[in-house]
């Protein structure tokens, strides 16, 4: 079973309006979307598309629609040049603690037969309930360990940031570590910074439980950061960003990320 929980940290660092830096502690659970099922009913703790301690559900990410993680990103891959199948897909994501779940990213590693990485699809969520899929793929040529790759900004995230931004995506092979970056420019000069590392730990009841001790209403808090850190910059004067109109009712979209 390639599942597995990785316990440790998100940073981010923003330049402008105001700088600040912060870290909290987070647990994300690694999937491997073609045995997830069966590693859930044998895994005591961990459901999939029910309630429990932690679970994960179709509707929460992907086309959110029940539709199977697979056939969505078989068709979205193929979409994006992908010549075949992956033979594997893992996606790593905040699971639902008691119900409860908020992914500001979602992150799909794609990977061919011979287990190199062929595809990347980086899930970005706003409060809103809007999401967006930022897609790497090279045609089925194997991308280089220490993935860097650049996508211009199409999808309203934080009210504070503007729309004239660009991001430089950063992540590795997830394996003992994880580790995913997002450093964001607006106007071609740093404006936030978001890095989020892991230590692998077997998924199984014991260490359920103890992410759940240790980080007890995971996603809450992540929204908690969220607004918190919305207000202190309002409070001194960040000059907010409405959603674009042209955006406004479009809950959901997918662009190319390429490598640079």
């Amino acid at each position: 079973m390639s599942s597995a929980l990785y316990f440790g940290q998100v940073m981010h660092q923003r330049f402008a309006p105001m700088q600040y830096q912060f870290r909290y502690g987070v647990v994300s659970l690694k999937v491997d979307i073609d045995t997830i099922e069966q590693e859930a009913q044998n895994t005591q703790g961990l459901s999939l598309n029910r309630f429990n301690l932690f679970s994960v559900h179709f509707k929460d990410y992907g086309a959110r629609n029940e539709q199977p993680w697979r056939a969505w990103a078989d068709a979205l891959l193929a979409n994006y040049g992908l010549p075949k199948p992956a033979a594997r897909i893992e996606l790593v994501c905040f699971p639902r603690f008691l119900g409860i779940t908020f992914n500001p990213l979602a992150m799909w590693y794609a990977y061919n037969a011979q287990d190199e990485m062929v595809a990347v699809i980086g899930e970005v969520s706003n409060t809103f309930g809007q999401w967006h899929h930022y897609v790497l793929c090279e045609k089925g040529l194997p991308l280089k360990e220490g993935i860097r790759a650049q996508a211009t900004k199409v999808f309203h995230v934080s009210p504070f940031i503007g729309m004239d931004c660009r991001y430089e995506f950063r992540f590795f092979k997830p394996a003992e570590r994880y580790q995913v970056g997002i450093y964001q420019q607006e106007n071609n000069a740093p404006v936030l910074n978001a890095i989020q590392v892991g230590k692998a730990k077997p998924l199984n009841a014991n260490n359920l439980i103890l992410a759940a001790l240790k980080y007890p209403f995971n996603t809450l808090k992540v929204l908690w950061m969220i607004h918190w850190w919305a207000l202190k910059i309002w409070i001194k004067g960040g000059k907010f960003h409405k959603t674009p109109a042209a955006l406004a009712e479009v809950n959901y979209s997918h662009t190319e990320m390429k490598s640079c």
